[in-house]
Formats: structure tokens, sequence, C-alpha cells
């Protein structure tokens, strides 16, 4: 990941802020491989979590990655920068004001963000919270005259042998219950898509453990088809990007699917898909029912999920481009 500075001395350096999740990270990488374009001969240095290192690595457009992370989607009280202040700080964290100080603190020449009243100092572009995340970002580069195309997101192809090639991922997690599809209504279209000649792999994160094995057992699936625990990240990349399909609720393993070009059914309830959804391509299919918004980060299953069904989402992967038959 790191470039060498050309003789004659070390490169001005540009701080990006996003220490987020995956799905964060995924949804940034339009605005991420903007700014390589725009600041060439800069040092880009991204602070996001550690563990996010090969997803970061396979965009193209960072140079250094700056470990940072903090509880829930809250600003980091404080990075690890040593040596000058950056030349260019960019915000791609949130609209301010923590993380408008936190870049602020390093004297930064140059601020990139979104205008909030108790920064009035940050001349930025409006923040609007209807907004899809990678449209977002992209207009407050365009907004400081800086080309961003948010199309611009798909991710290579691992090195890593794909674990399950041509398997139909399901992975029931997320980060909060509120995006939690029924663990019975996953086990339905698991048993579908077994009797159908499918292979079908769960996978699930460091802490769902529990939920993927209950699944497994629910489904009937042997050991070698579990992925939970938290796979590493590289050989979860590896895993979506050899998929036939992945199922997934509106949570990072949707946004790797998709930088893999991958075929993928989301399933969305607090949060409609106009947010956070996949772009529109046929290979891609976000079920939603419209209604008010819910808590992205609530503690039961929100009522607009609860109403997809697992008939719902055998008709999404029936549908032209989602998931070929099985040999």
């Amino acid at each position: 990941m790191t470039r060498h500075p050309p003789a004659g001395g070390a490169r001005p350096r540009l701080l990006v802020l996003r220490a987020l999740g995956l799905g964060d990270l995924l949804a940034g990488v339009p605005a991420l491989r903007a700014l390589r374009r725009a600041y060439p001969g800069h040092e880009l240095v991204l602070a996001a979590p550690a563990e996010l290192a090969p997803l970061v690595a396979a965009t193209g457009a960072v140079d250094r990655l700056l470990p940072a992370a903090a509880p829930g989607r809250a600003v980091p009280r404080t990075l690890d920068w040593t040596g000058p202040p950056p030349e260019v700080a960019v915000d791609l964290h949130g609209n301010g004001p923590p993380s408008h100080r936190l870049l602020a603190a390093l004297r930064p020449l140059r601020l990139l963000a979104f205008a909030h009243p108790r920064t009035p100092e940050v001349d930025g572009p409006p923040w609007y919270a209807e907004e899809h995340e990678r449209d977002r970002w992209c207009r407050l580069l365009r907004a400081y005259g800086i080309d961003a195309d948010p199309a611009d997101l798909r991710l290579p192809r691992p090195g890593t042998p794909a674990p399950a090639p041509g398997a139909a991922v399901l992975h029931p997690g997320a980060g909060a219950p509120s995006r939690c599809w029924p663990v019975e209504r996953y086990a339905a279209v698991a048993e579908a898509l077994r009797a159908r000649g499918h292979r079908v792999v769960l996978t699930g994160g460091a802490a769902e453990g529990d939920l993927v094995a209950r699944l497994a057992k629910l489904a009937r699936l042997p050991d070698t088809d579990v992925f939970g625990g938290g796979l590493p990240l590289d050989r979860l990349s590896a895993l979506v990007a050899g998929a036939g399909v992945v199922v997934s609720g509106d949570t990072g393993v949707a946004h790797l699917a998709v930088a893999h070009a991958t075929p993928s059914v989301t399933l969305f309830g607090p949060v409609p898909p106009s947010r956070w959804g996949p772009p529109d391509h046929p290979r891609h299919r976000a079920l939603w029912h419209p209604g008010p918004d819910g808590d992205p980060h609530g503690r039961a299953t929100d009522p607009a999920l609860l109403r997809i069904r697992a008939e719902d989402v055998l008709a999404a992967l029936d549908a032209p481009g989602v998931l070929e038959e099985a040999p």
C-alpha cells in the first residue's frame, strides 16, 4: 500500500477520516478514488479501522492506513498523527461537528467538509439527510471542484481462492437487530435453494457465531458450509467474489457483493435502499416495503423488514440476471 516518495523529500500529505465499518468504506470508494486523481502527488492517508486493511489496499487509492476507530459510529477522540500537519484534510466521516474538530485540531492547510452551524469556520456545502451515501461524498468533493463518479466502486477480484465457488451465500447478521431478518425465514430460503440443487453457505461476523449456528441447524446445513464467527476479511472477500449470489440485510456484506459485481438480494427495513441500496442493475435486487423510517440501530427487527417474506426473496432470486440455474 505504501508508495515511495520521489527524490527530494517527502510528499505533502492528504488525510481522509472515515473511521467506520465495512459498508461505509465501500460506499466511500468513489470519493477516495476521486481524491487520488485530484491529488496525485500527495500521500493519501486514510484514518479507518485496522481490520479493513485488505480492502483499503484493494481500492488502489490509499497509500497508508492510519488505524482509527470508535464504538458504534462515533468519532475517534484522537488520531495517531505525527509530523507536520496535513496539507489537506477531508471529512468523510459525518457532518460534524466532532469530526470537523478532530481534523481541525491537526491544523491542516485546507479542510474539506460539510457545513455545520456549530463549526461556522467550515465553509462547505449543506448536508442532506435523505441523500444516498455514495452520492453524498461525491457531491461534497464536487463542491470543492473535484470530479467524482458514484459508480466508481468496483474492486478487483481477490488473489485468495474462493472457499465455495458458485454457492449462494446467506448472511443473517447485521450491525443491529433492527436490520436482522428472522432466522427462520433465512432457513426457509436455504432449504428451497438446496432443493433446487444449489449449494448454500452461511457467513457471520465475529459476534454472530450463535446466530449462524442456529440457522445452520434449522436449515440442516453441513459444518463445511458454515463460515460463522468472522472470516478474515480477505477470505470473506474471496467468498463473496466467487459466490453465485449473496442474500443479506442492509450490512457490509451487501456492499461487498456490489464491489465484486456478485449478484445480490438485499433486505431493507429501517432505512430505505434510496440511501444505502445497491446501484440500479439487474443483478442487484433491493427488497423494501415503504413506510416511516425506523431505527437502524434498534434492538428489535424493524416492522418493514418483517413484511418481507421468504417467498419474496425466492422470487427476487428467480429474477433474470440474479441466480443462475444449478448445474
